[in-house]
């Protein structure tokens, strides 16, 4: 494995019964990049996502992240080597407010998740850590609020503050414009060229505009397989990647 490469997966496959949702995949993720996982619906992205980050075990194939082999990792394994993955549930409590949400995610990087209790002393610190990430997300202003009043697409970078609040080396990224109005994308869009410094971000994502001005590399996949792989104007020209969008009634968005 090469010394840039943050996560290198190797002819990974998974099979539903006589259905192969993934087939074959390799993949190499470059330390430090934005990295984009597109292709139209059917595809195997979702499933592509969830044997990465083991919700799901793979057929056959490795997963290899930071030169360990994490094939057969639990989800909480990763999560504490770095890996991290957002978006997956809303990971929010609505009631309380969004300093306090950040503040529950700091407490559970320190492993001492749910001590509500503890003296102020021990929360004042994880307070003001909480609102430097709040700040961080552009959230300052609605730090006392519960996180239920949020609009969606705050709702989202306060999603993205807790799972910063991980610490996380690598962020995969589900889908997370889905659901968003143009001012909610240009928000996120710009927090997520934001959070990538310093980091590593594997994304799937359907809009092809916010793929385009993020990411430094795409694989685009097409019925399980790998299809094409390169920037944005590479795979964007290409005939097959053309054919598979048009040919899924997605169109092909420049």
């Amino acid at each position: 494995m090469e010394a840039d490469t943050v996560l290198a997966v190797t002819g990974l496959t998974k099979a539903f019964g006589g259905f192969t949702a993934v087939n074959g995949v390799d993949l190499a993720v470059r330390r430090g990049s934005i990295h984009a996982l597109i292709g139209p619906n059917g595809a195997g992205k979702t499933t592509c996502f969830n044997l990465l980050t083991k919700f799901l075990t793979p057929t056959k194939g490795s997963i290899v992240y930071n030169g360990r082999d994490i094939t057969r990792d639990r989800p909480a394994e990763i999560a504490r080597q770095g890996l991290v993955r957002s978006f997956q549930i809303s990971a929010v409590f609505p009631q309380l407010s969004v300093k306090t949400n950040v503040r529950i995610a700091l407490q559970r990087k320190r492993g001492d998740s749910f001590d509500f209790w503890r003296s102020e002393d021990v929360l004042k610190p994880l307070d003001e850590e909480a609102l430097r990430l709040v700040e961080a997300v552009g959230l300052s202003a609605f730090a006392e609020l519960p996180a239920a009043e949020l609009s969606y697409g705050r709702k989202r970078a306060l999603e993205i503050a807790t799972t910063l609040a991980l610490d996380p080396e690598m962020l995969l990224l589900d889908e997370p414009m889905a659901g968003m109005g143009r001012e909610d994308v240009e928000r996120i869009e710009a927090l997520i060229r934001k959070v990538s410094h310093n980091r590593t971000i594997l994304m799937v994502e359907h809009n092809l505009s916010v793929v385009a001005s993020l990411s430094d590399r795409i694989t685009v996949l097409a019925r399980g397989q790998v299809l094409a792989e390169g920037d944005y104007a590479t795979v964007s020209k290409d005939p097959r990647v053309i054919e598979a969008y048009i040919g899924s009634g997605v169109g092909h968005a420049h």
